[in-house]
């Protein structure tokens, strides 16, 4: 494999635009897995593609190992965020000072490509492997994970390396998601007589008060990777017209667990909650619905043999071999729901993730390229 090769592979990915159909400008990720899946049938791997839905479907190359009744997945999502605001052209990778830009850079097509090469590698060599190796390019990553949940529903597969930004980090811990909509029901009225009315605006402030104690509270937990659980109020709107008292208003919430957190308890806490401000307040008025994103939190023990096998890779390549934790959710914590131990392990900075300038260090890339191919080689 060369350098030149992998920056290609990597620079193609970026030029299809893959933004998660959720988001403006959005499309089903065919393109880039169609071309995935070339990539992997011109380097003469088995290919099979797991449909998610419409146009959407997860990319599985196999390379057969010694034990066929065992795999190990490397996984990472081909979607991207939106490239709205995007400072640099987004589907038009430009290389320099040691980094190349575009939407998906580190988030997470240097995984995907470095994964790619990875495989390749391992078939041009004919290397003997011990368990069978899925390399996975999923789909959906960026919204609701549908690509992991699908991938989960046929994977036995003894452990799983997650490609998301790190650093080259070998990451044990991430916390978990969980995102609500709350919404307060007031009375409308003419506001030159707003006491005919029920303000709900005014009756969110309650909410957003008991939201803010909490948050305090919060401060309280930790966990020795991932920090404390943090709790976030995203967005708001009340109101139709500035003449009329509101008689609806509602937020959206974002709050992340920390491993040992169950996604219920949260959310059963926070109808708590808002009953205590019903017993409070005889005219408050408030209903919680149903998460739109449960992600539980992941953890996976600092002696299970995939993390003990990567932390030696690192250490041979001299790299920092110290397991972390992170304060984002992945498809390893969508995947490790039923039980998959995974890693999660990728080129580039979550600092760098959706931003304006998105970029990946090259050199991170050929790292990742390195590590994904010994941990194909060693990993059972």
């Amino acid at each position: 494999m060369s350098h030149k090769s992998l920056l290609q592979t990597l620079s193609d990915l970026i030029r299809i635009n893959s933004v998660n159909p959720a988001y403006p400008g959005g499309r089903p990720e065919k393109e880039i897995q169609d071309f995935v899946s070339e990539f992997f049938r011109n380097c003469g791997i088995s290919v099979v593609e797991q449909e998610v839905g419409p146009g959407r479907a997860n990319v599985i190359a196999k390379l057969p190992g010694r034990n066929s009744s065992r795999h190990i997945i490397f996984e990472a999502h081909s979607d991207t965020a939106g490239v709205e605001d995007m400072a640099v052209a987004p589907f038009e990778p430009d290389i320099r000072d040691g980094r190349i830009y575009g939407r998906g850079a580190c988030d997470t097509k240097a995984g995907l490509a470095a994964m790619m090469h990875a495989a390749a590698d391992l078939k041009c060599s004919n290397a003997s492997l011990s368990s069978e190796v899925w390399v996975v390019a999923t789909v959906d990553e960026e919204h609701l994970a549908m690509g992991a949940v699908k991938l989960r529903e046929d994977s036995k597969a003894s452990a799983a390396i997650v490609s998301e930004p790190t650093g080259m980090k070998a990451i044990v811990a991430s916390k978990g998601c969980l995102r609500w909509r709350i919404t307060v029901k007031g009375k409308a009225a003419h506001s030159s007589k707003p006491h005919l009315g029920l303000n709900a605006i005014e009756q969110m402030g309650r909410v957003l008060d008991a939201l803010r104690s909490e948050t305090a509270r919060l401060r309280s937990l930790s966990h020795p990777l991932t920090g404390t659980p943090t709790l976030s109020v995203g967005l708001i709107h009340g109101g139709s017209q500035v003449n009329i008292v509101p008689e609806r208003c509602w937020i959206e919430v974002d709050r992340r667990l920390i491993p040992g957190e169950d996604p219920q308890e949260v959310l059963n806490s926070y109808r708590a909650l808002l009953e205590e401000l019903r017993s409070a307040y005889p005219d408050f008025c408030a209903v919680m619905e149903p998460p739109t994103v449960q992600e539980p939190p992941c953890e996976i023990p600092v002696e299970s043999r995939v993390v003990r096998t990567a932390v030696q890779v690192l250490k041979e390549l001299g790299m920092d071999d110290e397991p972390g934790g992170v304060p984002f959710g992945s498809d390893a914590n969508r995947l490790s729901e039923v039980q998959i131990p995974c890693l999660v392990l990728g080129p580039g900075s979550i600092d760098q993730a959706h931003t304006a300038e998105e970029y990946v260090e090259t050199d991170q890339l050929e790292k990742a390229f390195v590590v994904y191919r010994e941990l194909m080689k060693r990993l059972e």
